[in-house]
C-alpha cells in the first residue's frame, strides 16, 4: 500500500490499463474522446452497452460473446472512465447521457437497444426520456440506483444513506483525477468512515488499488455525494418522459434494521415507484425481482443477463435479435 498520485489515467496508460479480448476504438463527440469496443454482426441489431460507476467496458467481456450471437454490440467507457476523457467540474448525468446521443448518432447511426448497469442504468433511463427521436428501440435497467442516487430524492433513501459514504472515501482519500492518491488511507479509514457492509468491500480489495478503480476518476464519487451529478436532472421528472419500452431487473437489496440504511441500488419503495411513472408515461415495462443476484446480473452470470435481456428485446418493434447459431 502506500501513495498512488497522479498515478492513474489516460495520462498514464502504462500504469493504468491492460489489454483485452476486443479491440478497442475512440469516437469524439466534439468535447470528449469516448473509448469503445464492438463485436458481433453489424446485420444484426445494435445494443449499447452502459458501465456502472467504477466500471470500465470491459465488466462486459464474459457477457459480450455472448450478446454477439445475436446483436451488434457497443460498449462504451463513460467520461471519467475507463480510457474515455477526464473532465474535471463536468459530471453530470445529462453531460454523460449527450455522449451517450452523439455515440448513438455518430458510432451506431440506427435505432438500438440499451442497457446499462447502476449508475449506467440511470443513463439508460435518461437515453430513454432525453435521446433523439428515433435512436432507442428499449432500454434496459439493470439493477440502477434510481432515487438511490440522488441526495433528495423524491421517494425513498438518499445516496447518503446507501453506497454514498463509499464514494466520499473514495474521493477524500483518492481526489479528483487520482490526485491524492492515497489508498492506504482508503484502507486504513474504511472501518471507521463506512458501514460494516461496505467497509467488508474495502478489506476484501487488497494492499494495491483494483484495476477497476485504476481507470476511475474519483471525482464521479464526489459528483454523486455533493449531488452535482444530478443538477437539472431529478429522477421522477426523467422517468415520467420516458418514450420507449423498458425492462428493469431489480437485485438484492434489504434495508439495515440497526440503522436503516439501503443495502443495494433501489429498496421496493423506489422500485415501484419507477414502475408506476414509467407505466403514466404510457409506455410497456417488464420488472424482474432478482432478490438473490448480485449488483452486476452481467458480470455474476453473463448466460442469464444475455437470455434475460435478447428474450424481452425480441419483443420489441423493430428488433429482431438473430436466433442463436
Amino acid at each position: 500500500m502506500g501513495s498512488y498520485a497522479g498515478a492513474f489515467g489516460p495520462h498514464a496508460p502504462e500504469a493504468t490499463y491492460v489489454a483485452h479480448a476486443f479491440e478497442e476504438r475512440t469516437f469524439d463527440t466534439g468535447e470528449i474522446s469516448l473509448n469503445y469496443a464492438v463485436t458481433g454482426d453489424v446485420a444484426n441489431p445494435p445494443l449499447l452497452l452502459i458501465p456502472g460507476q467504477s466500471e470500465s467496458w470491459w465488466g462486459y467481456e464474459a457477457a459480450m460473446p455472448l450478446l454477439g450471437k445475436h446483436f451488434h454490440v457497443h460498449a462504451v467507457d463513460l467520461r471519467g472512465q475507463g480510457r474515455s476523457s477526464r473532465t474535471p467540474g463536468r459530471y453530470t448525468l445529462d453531460n454523460m447521457g449527450n455522449d451517450l446521443v452523439r455515440f448513438l448518432r455518430g458510432v451506431i447511426g440506427r435505432p438500438a437497444v440499451v442497457s446499462g448497469l447502476s449508475s449506467g442504468g440511470v443513463l439508460a433511463a435518461w437515453l430513454s426520456a432525453y435521446a433523439e427521436p428515433g435512436q432507442l428501440l428499449g432500454a434496459c435497467y439493470e439493477d440502477p440506483p434510481l432515487f438511490a442516487s440522488e441526495l433528495n430524492p423524491v421517494v425513498g433513501h438518499s445516496v447518503r444513506q446507501g453506497i454514498g459514504p463509499l464514494f466520499a472515501l473514495w474521493a477524500k482519500y483518492l481526489g479528483d483525477q487520482w490526485s491524492i492518491g492515497d489508498w492506504s488511507g482508503v484502507v486504513s479509514a474504511a472501518p471507521q468512515e463506512l458501514p460494516a457492509w461496505i467497509a467488508g468491500l474495502i478489506a476484501r480489495g487488497g494492499d494495491e488499488p483494483p484495476q477497476n478503480l485504476r481507470e476511475y476518476d474519483p471525482e464521479w464519487g464526489r459528483a454523486f455525494w455533493t449531488g452535482t451529478v444530478g443538477a437539472g436532472c431529478p429522477h421522477h421528472r426523467m422517468l415520467a418522459a420516458v418514450k420507449v419500452p423498458v425492462l428493469f431487473t431489480h437485485h438484492f437489496r434489504m434495508v439495515d434494521d440497526s440503522t436503516g440504511a439501503l443495502m443495494g441500488a433501489s429498496s421496493d419503495l423506489q422500485a415501484a415507484r419507477v414502475v408506476q411513472l414509467v407505466e403514466a408515461a404510457g409506455q410497456p415495462i417488464t420488472y424482474q425481482s432478482h432478490p438473490a443476484m448480485g449488483h452486476s446480473m452481467h458480470g455474476q452470470d453473463p448466460e442469464l443477463f444475455s437470455e434475460i435481456l435478447t428474450r424481452w428485446a425480441r419483443g420489441l418493434s423493430g428488433s429482431a435479435p438473430a436466433a442463436r447459431r
